[in-house]
């Protein structure tokens, strides 16, 4: 008698390193945990083939990968946004990712699909083919409740969303301003509005989402988006889902933060796609200079145009992403700061003892990353949903301290910047932060292992797709 054949799953990830490493670790989860096998689909478009293939040769073997055909966006205009083209590129390549579908039912034990989310546009190819499809919402249950809102917001609002009179204020979640929506909500007459708008009515597609989050991280939203609504799919918390670590012990990084003292180091860093301006980088070093705190500080080559241009590789005319440093700063800081170009072993300097801050642009993959090791944040938000998640971790999980900005350009000033990162490393209002994303390391921790709220989660639904298997 044949050997029946583990369980399949199919994987779309959107384009960018950030979004692929979320679900390849969600993906690692289903095969180490739970024995499947699996394919991740990447797009051609924006990703480079080589760090691409860099990065599946560490993924385990059961684990494969396949790449979508090209498709163009020339005709898209320069200044699209990042929303928009993604959401472009997804619905053009939706024919491809059926055909791929097709070709895995008939070669393997297809038992669902998965996509994050600017995958939504397949989710109806995918259904109809019979296939079981699922969101893993690589977000908040803040967010998510947002996204699910969203249509209704845009069919019974005429204003801009930033002059609504009154914050949003959605079930479990904290008060919403709409000068803190998503960055292509600014404006109605962006070419990205109503692709984002399109894309939050596809939500209700699929057969159940699955959040990158945790009870305890946001009791309330979560409670509220687990109660059966009709025409909204189920909403089960399977996080936090974050990186291992990279291998950097080695590096330069890790062995200074070795010789500093425990707690004592604030690690500044926008993420993989965050760039701020030359203005601001000059503002954040003297601010950070004259908070006397020690720091560890990426710098990428700035920009004056777009918050996200490193998730472009947008050439910005700087040839070294130091040279926007006032004169004399790293001569004057050499024995309290670290400055790296480009790039450091995140989760390594997230898990050292001596590190006992995050200033992050809060992507919700570096939040998870900061929240599992117990390290408290400056919220500076950048670009995408980056101000909805800051606002969540100052209001509501009280995890984070955040500036205040200034001007139509939104600067954070020097004296700014040096008082919050003063508060944070050694005032008041730094302690309870600390102590409360304490709480949370312990219960995520918790929620993962076998009993945990996610783990339960998770493995509910695994049953699910084994049991269509064996149906």
């Amino acid at each position: 008698m044949a050997e029946a054949r583990a369980p399949h799953v199919a994987l779309l990830s959107s384009p960018g390193m950030g979004h692929l490493f979320p679900i390849a670790e969600f993906t690692k989860r289903l095969v180490l945990d739970h024995g499947f096998t699996a394919t991740i689909i990447t797009y051609t478009d924006f990703n480079s083939t080589t760090q691409l293939h860099s990065y599946f040769t560490t993924l385990p073997p059961s684990i494969s990968s396949l790449s979508l055909p090209s498709v163009p966006l020339d005709d898209l205009p320069p200044d699209t946004r990042m929303e928009a083209r993604l959401c472009v590129l997804a619905a053009r390549s939706a024919p491809s990712v059926r055909a791929l579908l097709l070709s895995l039912r008939s070669s393997a034990n297809l038992v669902a699909y998965v996509t994050d989310i600017f995958g939504a546009d397949t989710f109806r190819d995918a259904r109809g083919l019979g296939v079981p499809t699922y969101m893993f919402f690589t977000s908040n249950y803040f967010m998510l409740s947002f996204m699910f809102h969203l249509p209704t917001l845009d069919a019974t609002t005429s204003c801009e969303f930033r002059d609504l009179p009154e914050p949003l204020q959605l079930p479990g979640c904290v008060p919403l301003r709409g000068v803190d929506f998503l960055d292509p909500l600014e404006h109605r007459a962006d070419a990205a509005y109503p692709w984002v708008v399109h894309m939050a009515r596809r939500f209700r597609d699929c057969d159940g989402i699955l959040v990158n989050s945790f009870l305890a991280m946001e009791p309330d939203a979560a409670r509220a988006l687990s109660e059966a609504e009709a025409g909204r799919p189920p909403v089960l918390p399977v996080g936090p889902i974050v990186r291992p670590g990279s291998g950097g012990s080695g590096s330069e990084c890790v062995a200074w933060l070795d010789g500093q003292p425990r707690g004592s180091v604030l690690f500044v860093s926008f993420g993989s796609g965050g760039s701020i301006t030359c203005e601001q980088t000059k503002e954040l070093a003297l601010g950070l200079e004259s908070s006397g705190q020690r720091f560890l500080w990426v710098v990428r080559t700035p920009s004056d145009s777009v918050a996200n241009a490193a998730f472009f590789g947008i050439e910005t005319g700087a040839a070294d992403p130091l040279d926007c440093l006032p004169e004399g700063f790293l001569s004057r800081t050499r024995s309290s700061g670290l400055v790296v170009p480009n790039w450091a072993p995140q989760m390594e300097v997230l898990a050292h003892g001596a590190v006992g801050g995050f200033l992050s642009h809060c992507g919700w993959n570096s939040t998870l990353e900061s929240v599992v090791h117990g390290v408290p944040m400056i919220a500076w938000p950048l670009y995408a949903e980056q101000r909805m998640n800051a606002v969540m971790l100052v209001e509501g999980a009280k995890v984070a301290l955040r500036p205040s900005t200034a001007g139509e350009k939104g600067l954070v000033g020097r004296d700014e910047i040096c008082k919050v990162v003063k508060e944070l490393m050694e005032g008041e209002g730094g302690k309870v932060v600390r102590d409360r994303v304490l709480e949370l390391k312990k219960a995520a921790i918790e929620t993962i292992c076998e009993g945990g709220t996610s783990y339960s989660a998770l493995a509910g639904v695994v049953k699910k797709w084994k049991y269509n298997v064996e149906a």
